[in-house]
């Protein structure tokens, strides 16, 4: 299969399961100079025989098609057809998911609610050699490399001292409130300070009030004078552990403060990676795991393996945005208790997964 990238010509494959989009992106399409859809998929179990027939150099592709990994579609794509320019048309925005898939090599990601006129132009900029994203994800995209809070990460303890230190605690009563000495309240403030990049009680206030996230997981801890986390769990009279595993921490927050909301005697433990979600297996053996398929560039399912063999007793609950049947044959094949659409994990949901798999 030989490939151009050039101007001259344009040899579209789409991909969608839906037939009425690829007819809207088909008609779009045809006042597009030197441009023709060579053809169509539906399924994600016919794209890579379909590239073998046809002679596309360019891959108009959804990521929630059935029989689909996209992760792994795309980097199988990049090592057999390193010229094919691949552009992403998804309902999907979420920024962690769609940087995952930028750094496994597409060439461009665009939103179905976009105008049609921005399709056109997006794949004249793939084309030609340039990246592409639609304009809402871009921006968000951006703040997210330029905000100094996303990188950073604070414990437990720092977070609550930043949370008292924000309410007008001098160190004295934020020893007091959580059973440390003042010393050991000095020694916090000047790592924070640090980590921050600030040099006094009043920048470090005021970089808190604009990263608000930052103390978005700080909990209420009782007071305690050298205690971990670990052993505050056990003082709170924690029933049960929950393993949180998804690369969105935005989303793990939300899940994190339902489960907390319909149950305060349940710990919450996250983790945004494999690595992360063995740790905390291993470490506190958590009574159910709630894992979501995509991780960043890595699999889920794999994930939940692993996890297996390391915790056995830990009921494992498959979640993704993309509940297509390949995901949930495998995640069945792997012993996972169930297998949910994100946007079906409410409290509702939520409270019978708890019942479920711990009560």
């Amino acid at each position: 299969m030989q490939h151009n990238s050039g101007m001259s010509s344009i040899r579209v494959l789409l991909v969608d399961d839906h037939a009425v989009v690829r007819a809207g992106i088909r008609n779009a399409l045809e006042s597009v100079p030197n441009l023709t859809v060579v053809g169509e998929v539906a399924d994600g179990a016919d794209l890579f025989p379909m590239l073998q027939i046809v002679d596309a150099n360019c891959l108009l592709i959804d990521v929630t098609m059935p029989n689909f990994n996209p992760i792994e579609a795309v980097q199988r794509i990049r090592q057999l057809y390193p010229e094919l320019r691949i552009l992403v048309v998804s309902a999907f925005d979420d920024d962690v998911y769609v940087q995952g898939l930028m750094n496994v090599g597409v060439s461009g990601y665009h939103l179905k609610d976009q105008p049609l006129s921005d399709l056109r132009l997006a794949i004249s900029k793939i084309m030609s050699g340039q990246r592409w994203v639609s304009s809402r994800l871009l921006d968000k995209l951006i703040g997210n490399e330029t905000d100094p809070a996303r990188k950073m990460r604070l414990t437990k303890r720092q977070k609550q001292i930043l949370s008292l230190l924000q309410r007008g605690l001098d160190n004295y009563g934020i020893g007091r409130e959580i059973g440390i000495s003042i010393k050991t309240v000095e020694n916090h403030l000047t790592r924070l300070y640090r980590q921050l990049d600030v040099s006094s009680r009043l920048e470090a206030v005021n970089f808190i009030n604009k990263h608000p996230q930052l103390l978005s997981s700080t909990a209420n801890l009782p007071n305690s004078t050298s205690q971990t986390t670990d052993t505050l769990d056990l003082e709170q009279n924690i029933r049960a552990t929950v393993l949180i595993v998804d690369d969105n921490p935005r989303y793990r927050k939300q899940l994190e403060r339902t489960v907390s909301r319909l149950h305060t005697d349940i710990a919450i433990v996250q983790a945004q990676n494999t690595a992360e979600a063995l740790e905390a297996a291993v470490k506190r053996q958590p009574q159910l795991a709630l894992v979501d398929v995509v991780l960043g560039n890595e699999e889920g399912i794999v994930c939940a393996e692993r996890m297996r063999q390391t915790a056995p007793d830990t009921r494992i609950v498959m979640m993704s945005a993309y509940p297509d049947r390949e995901f949930r044959r495998r995640a069945s094949a792997i012993g996972a208790a169930a297998f949910l659409d994100k946007k079906d994990l409410d409290s509702a949901a939520i409270r019978l997964i708890i019942q479920d798999n711990i009560d």
